[in-house]
């Protein structure tokens, strides 16, 4: 059973993930509370698997870009899980899960995470050679800028409040997708985690840090 774990912005989410699917998951919106919410939460979906710690798989996170803070706890949570029962662990970046429920479409995504300040983390995804990969690398932009950069069809999901979803509809190429639909899941953060595993792939939990698109 894999857990996946991810703080990267205020919107945080955990997914229970094995052979047959997601067992559980929880996505929800944090603020800035993640410190005293996510081993809470932790514990109660383990207990509602009957599973303890040490019998998990794996554990996959959220890499970034993202809150500071967040990226920091989510990490050291996986860390700190991980080292005492020689589990592997999966780092992911965050603008990937987000593109991950539209990686089998035809359309390229913009995929986007608030950075705070009237700013946006924002990358585009695209199927090439049968691979979903990162066509533009995560940046740091704002809604109108990245309006302007859209200029092919494409989808635009993730952290669109309706005044940024009303401005890529009408300065932009992009169809920005079903609120319903646009919301972080962890489970998709699980499911990208099992599928590299499967391949033989994963991170060093010493060595994992967060991906930092500004200076902490």
């Amino acid at each position: 059973m894999i857990l996946a774990i991810d703080t990267a912005t205020q919107y945080a989410g955990l997914a229970l993930y094995d052979q047959n699917g997601v067992f559980a998951e929880e996505n929800w919106f944090s603020g800035r509370n993640h410190t005293v919410e996510l081993m809470p939460r932790v514990a109660r979906m383990l207990a509602l698997a009957g599973l303890e710690a040490r019998q998990l798989t794996a554990l996959a996170v959220a890499l970034g870009p993202g809150s500071f803070t967040g990226l920091r706890i989510g990490l050291a949570v996986a860390k700190g899980m991980a080292l005492p029962y020689k589990l592997p662990v999966v780092g992911v970046p965050t603008l990937e899960i987000v593109s991950r429920p539209f990686s089998r479409g035809k359309f390229p995504v913009w995929a986007v995470a608030q950075a705070g300040r009237g700013r946006i983390f924002a990358a585009c995804y695209s199927r090439h050679e049968q691979q979903w990969q990162p066509v533009v690398a995560p940046y740091l932009t704002t809604f109108a800028e990245l309006a302007g950069q859209i200029t092919e069809p494409a989808l635009c999901t993730g952290e669109i409040d309706m005044e940024a979803e009303q401005l890529l509809q009408r300065e932009s190429k992009a169809q920005v997708v079903s609120a319903a639909i646009r919301p972080r899941r962890a489970a998709f953060l699980a499911e990208i985690a099992a599928e590299r595993l499967a391949a033989g792939e994963q991170d060093d939990p010493d060595a994992l840090v967060p991906i930092y698109l500004t200076q902490p």
